[in-house]
């Protein structure tokens, strides 16, 4: 099945489009840029070209997955959501070999207005809240808000909150699909 391309996006030769993915109005997709089957690229998304963007991935509209990005299968970028590639910019001062990569791994939810500050990785099915900004690691099945982000708890693969600590010993059973979780430090994982 081939992708679908609306005619105002722009996708330089040499991008990489899976099957059965829709680029929507107005994006551009840089030379190199790779992206996977079954995605959505909303309006006004930019992909540099050396983002990777797996399967199964929603990126909502008016987002930027710069250079060096790497997001894994089946993750959610919310509207407007941000990444950045530098830490310390400055318009007088080219810093293109000081990016520094990004991943967000399998699953993660990046809310609406959320920024992710280059260099970190958000862990599998992470839920990153609405105008959130990441500024460090975040746990597999972490529940992030704020800014800076802090963690106010987990939460199971279908992003429903689980009733653990933040950290210590305990199990919980998701309420969704009867899957067991068990917390042991600042680590969950799912039995």
């Amino acid at each position: 099945m081939a992708h679908s391309i609306h005619p105002t996006a722009i996708v330089d030769e040499g991008a990489n489009i899976g099957d059965a993915t829709r680029i929507w109005h107005w994006v551009h997709v840089c030379s190199g840029a790779a992206i996977g089957e079954r995605c959505s690229i909303g309006q006004n998304v930019y992909v540099g070209g050396r983002a990777v963007i797996g399967n199964g991935v929603k990126i909502q509209n008016n987002v930027s997955v710069y250079d060096d990005v790497i997001i894994e299968d089946d993750v959610f970028c919310g509207p407007s959501m941000v990444f950045t590639n530098v830490i310390n910019p400055r318009a007088f001062i080219e810093r293109k070999d000081e990016y520094r990569q990004t991943t967000i791994r399998k699953g993660a939810a990046l809310g609406a207005n959320c920024t992710i500050v280059c260099g970190v990785t958000v862990g599998t099915y992470a839920l990153i809240g609405a105008g959130t900004v990441v500024v460090r690691d975040v746990p597999d099945f972490a529940l992030m808000v704020g800014n800076p982000a802090r963690q106010i708890g987990w939460v199971d693969v279908q992003g429903n909150r689980l009733d653990l600590p933040v950290s210590g010993e305990a199990t919980a059973i998701s309420s969704t699909d009867g899957a067991i979780y068990q917390l042991r430090g600042i680590v969950v994982t799912r039995i």
